[in-house]
């Protein structure tokens, strides 16, 4: 009976196992399987490092390339799509005055430029939760500024201004202004709303790729009133001679003054969008690298998308290292069962920026321990997140971006370290790799999906000997801001009518 007894459960223990396997099939290799599938990205450090160093030395020749891009036809979804090419501010053809000895000066200098742009919408978002006109702020424009404005004189002459060092506007196209239409290097900004180009009379202009737009010779240019709508739009606006005057300033000192005014745009082989207001700049100063002027893509009255009442737009950011480009389409976009979607939300005490549902963000396939508030905005419009075409890193509240950097770090424990430089701090020496497996960094959206970031979108040469960092820096300010650097690669649609924001990888 003893012998029996100890038999029994040498046969009811394979069974029992047998039918747990049944019921519940190899589930404990299946999680670890999926986790395996979605913790770690491969970065291909060799490419990496070849990419900048090929952006140093790029051929000015090759610029010129550019020049015959500008009135190819562009292939578009449907006849009521717009749709033009964008380019990396690095490969304008001015661009190429702004030189640098090696990749590591290159960083150094966009990471000024990302600091200034970061500090400077930081500061529009505080002043407008607080109440405070920009308007308040800004001298109005003066006297002497708008002389020229005013009297629309040709002998007018003043100084040739280098934009090579100064500015912001990381991303380009070429748009044509006026009949017949003239092609102009425009910034595409989603931080700003007014769309500008330097105009003959100049002031003051600084060196830029094409020749000054000259109104005179546009037949569709048309001044707006000081009682019009339009001019009535504007943060600083002035009057003169029954002509409505702007004034733009930006976060590094930067400006632009002239007469208010509307002349039709044209975008590649579409047909020209008649009667857009623009500022005509007849002073202009620290602005762009060479770059005409600024396209406003924000979501106030006076942007683009505002006054062509478009239900969408969307964009593909290129690597800032390649010449290579993408486009920027107005008009409704394809559905794509890739797209990540969250909402698109609005700040009512600033119209321009577009803000995101960020709930949350993953390392190695592990979500943050980061409490949502940390990317909501309340009542007063304090906080939340934005997507910003011009910003580069992407800038975190301070305890956010140490749980991610502590994630990140634990993760890449093998890897050799290196000192930090200028924003960032968490850097490695790749220089004896090729390739390094890293843990994956994913966004986490209020529609439930999340967007994996490719490797290169987080982790980035400073230099062109294998220094690379995490490309995410840490703000004191409770406004979290989602960067190009992040977004390249990815379609961003802003879907306006809806209220949604989709990021499409790999859709450019």
């Amino acid at each position: 009976m003893a012998a029996s007894g100890y038999r029994r459960p040498s046969i009811l223990l394979p069974l029992f196992f047998f039918l747990f396997s049944a019921l519940f099939p190899l589930s404990s290799s299946r999680v670890l399987s999926t986790q395996s599938a979605i913790s770690t990205a491969v970065l291909n450090v060799a490419t990496s490092v070849k990419r900048a160093a090929a952006a140093i030395a790029f051929d000015p020749q090759t610029a010129h390339a550019l020049e015959q891009n500008k009135v190819e036809s562009i292939p578009a979804g449907n006849s009521s799509t717009l749709s033009i090419k964008l380019h990396s501010r690095d490969f304008l053809p001015l661009a190429i005055a702004d030189t640098h000895e090696d990749y590591k000066s290159l960083t150094l200098n966009r990471l000024r430029r990302d600091s200034a742009r970061a500090k400077s919408i930081f500061a529009r978002v505080s002043l407008a939760v607080h109440g405070v006109n920009k308007s308040d702020l800004i001298p109005l424009i003066t006297d002497d500024m708008l002389a020229v404005a005013a009297t629309g004189g040709s002998d007018v002459s003043g100084t040739v201004i280098s934009g090579t060092n100064q500015g912001s506007g990381e991303y380009f196209s070429v748009v044509g202004i006026g009949q017949p239409a003239r092609p102009a290097y425009l910034v595409i900004d989603t931080g700003s709303d007014v769309t500008w180009t330097q105009c003959q009379p100049c002031a003051d202009c600084y060196q830029q790729s094409d020749p000054i737009f000259d109104p005179s010779e546009s037949s569709t240019y048309s001044p707006l009133s000081c009682d019009s709508q339009l001019c009535r739009s504007l943060d600083v606006s002035a009057c003169r001679n029954s002509s409505c005057l702007y004034q733009v300033s930006y976060g590094d000192g930067s400006f632009t003054v002239g007469e208010f005014a509307t002349d039709s745009l044209t975008f590649g082989s579409s047909s020209p969008v008649p009667s857009v207001a623009l500022g005509c700049g007849h002073d202009n100063e620290g602005l762009f690298v060479g770059s005409s002027g600024l396209l406003g893509l924000g979501g106030g009255a006076l942007s683009f998308p505002s006054q062509i009442r478009s239900a969408s737009f969307s964009y593909c950011l290129v690597d800032r290292d390649s010449p290579s480009s993408s486009t920027i389409n107005f008009g409704a976009e394809s559905s794509d069962p890739t797209t990540v979607t969250a909402s698109l939300l609005r700040n009512r005490k600033i119209d321009t920026f577009y803000y995101v549902g960020l709930t949350g963000i993953s390392v190695g396939g592990e979500v943050l321990s980061i409490p949502s508030s940390a990317f909501a905005m309340d009542e007063a419009g304090t906080g939340g997140v934005i997507v910003d075409s011009g910003t580069a890193v992407t800038r975190l509240q301070r305890d956010a971006y140490t749980v991610l950097r502590e994630a990140f770090t634990k993760g890449t424990a093998d890897l050799p370290k290196a000192a930090g430089i200028s924003l960032f701090d968490t850097c490695y020496d790749l220089s004896s790799r090729t390739s390094v497996e890293v843990p994956t960094v994913a966004l986490r959206f209020d529609g439930g999906k999340e967007l994996k970031l490719p490797a290169t979108n987080y982790l980035i040469p400073v230099d062109s000997s294998g220094i690379f960092c995490l490309a995410f820096a840490p703000t004191s300010s409770p406004l979290s801001i989602i960067g190009n650097v992040q977004q390249q690669g990815t379609r961003v649609a802003f879907d306006l009518a809806n209220a949604v924001v989709g990021f499409t990888p790999n859709k450019c």
